[in-house]
């Protein structure tokens, strides 16, 4: 599947920023993870750490599927707000995932601070806009629930709004939790400096069929070389439908561009801002202040027809963000489209399925995928030291 097309900003800033060759012969591993995206990223730099044997294989060349279509921004609110995931999994679950989400934010923070590169890293408030007086009401309870339950949270109304922009909406939530980063980069990063930890990163290598044993996997590719591991990781993300057949995602196009530079700061905080909305809308800045702006999500039928609706939909999304800021001169560099997957529930599925034993899944949907990432790559990793998770319990896919 064409996970994306158009012009994704990160390949286009970035460029090739590390070559990793096929894989061309027999080899044998502790770990195989399929999939080098953020994802597989991630995975594979927390086990080759703690020690285990890892390699990485990647049908396309290393984060060109899902992860240079991502906007990434990072922010601990589920696509499921808390007031309505706490009547369907329970108020200590759904609190509990909020806050692991949470916690994931500081994770990559600490992550990227030990880096050479940061990858832009950076922490940003988040202000979840409600745009009607019907979509305040509902932020506002939201925001009693999250205050009951610890969260860094302020109410915002008209006056506060008209303070710091050039709109004024009726209600919102800021939140200090939140950041941003390249995920392309940090990709990259992980995967290269992986290698000085023992990791074999090999792209333009399908797998094509495998088999899972007892006590062991073997994986073959269509170059003709066979990996035999103790474990596998499926970092596919949206593609796992060919490696699990569970009915567990819907899949959605979405849209996004990026503008040409403006001046700093471009608005208050250059936070993040979410509007609370159907269609959604979204936008955040880059490290060289520039807009990244997305949403009008449709549901997903094939790479044709998503990518069809790119110019109608991006004239869309330039036209709701002259609303918020009007006179910013916001000019199209680059626009993109990509498919994305939603959940029942807006959670991840991080973990075992009884039908493959020696294998886990990654599969963080939605738009919290790089922060589930790094707390499956946590649990995945504790799991292989037979050590206990924080996060047990939260991600399972017979919830």
């Amino acid at each position: 599947m064409d996970l994306r097309s158009g012009h994704p900003y990160w390949l286009i800033r970035n460029g090739l920023l590390n070559t990793f060759p096929p894989l061309t012969r027999d080899v044998r591993c502790d770990v195989l993870v399929i999939g080098a995206g953020i994802t597989g990223a991630l995975v594979s730099w927390h086990l080759a750490e703690a020690g285990f044997s890892t390699v990485v294989l990647d049908q396309r060349d290393v984060g060109w599927g899902s992860t240079a279509a991502s906007t990434a921004l990072l922010q601990y609110e589920i696509d499921t707000p808390l007031r309505e995931l706490i009547p369907r999994l329970g108020e200590d679950h759904a609190v509990r995932a909020y806050r692991a989400c949470r916690d994931a934010i500081d994770k990559i923070r600490q992550l990227t601070s030990r880096l050479p590169d940061s990858c832009d890293f950076a922490l940003r408030p988040s202000l979840h806009v409600a745009p009607n007086r019907k979509a305040a009401a509902e932020l506002e309870t939201e925001y009693g629930l999250r205050r009951q339950h610890g969260f860094n949270v302020n109410w915002w109304g008209p006056e506060t709004f008209r303070q710091h922009f050039p709109f004024e909406k009726p209600g919102g939530i800021r939140s200090q939790d939140g950041a941003q980063v390249d995920p392309y980069r940090l990709a990259y990063q992980l995967l290269t400096l992986g290698q000085s930890r023992g990791l074999r990163v090999h792209d333009r290598t399908r797998v094509t069929d495998y088999d899972l044993a007892a006590r062991s996997v073997t994986a073959r590719t269509d170059r003709g070389a066979v990996v035999r591991a103790k474990h596998i990781v499926f970092a596919t993300g949206y593609e796992a439908k060919e490696f699990l057949d569970r009915k567990i995602v819907d899949l959605q196009s979405s849209f996004a561009l990026v503008s040409e530079p403006l001046p700093a700061p471009v608005w208050h905080e250059e936070c993040l801002i979410w509007e609370h909305a159907d269609p959604y809308l979204y936008f955040r800045t880059t490290a060289d202040h520039r807009v990244i702006l997305g949403g009008e999500d449709e549901p997903f039928h094939d790479p044709a027809k998503r990518d069809a609706l790119l110019p109608a939909k991006i004239k869309t999304l330039v036209k709701k963000f002259a609303k918020y800021f009007p006179d910013l001169p916001l000019e199209v560099a680059f626009a993109w489209a990509g498919t994305f997957g939603e959940t029942k529930d807006g959670l991840a599925y991080i973990g075992q399925v009884p039908e493959f034993p020696r294998a886990f899944f990654t599969l963080g949907f939605g738009g919290n995928g790089i922060t589930y990432s790094i707390l499956a790559a946590e649990m995945i990793r504790d799991k292989m030291r037979k050590q206990a998770s924080p996060y047990e319990g939260l991600f399972e896919f017979d919830r």
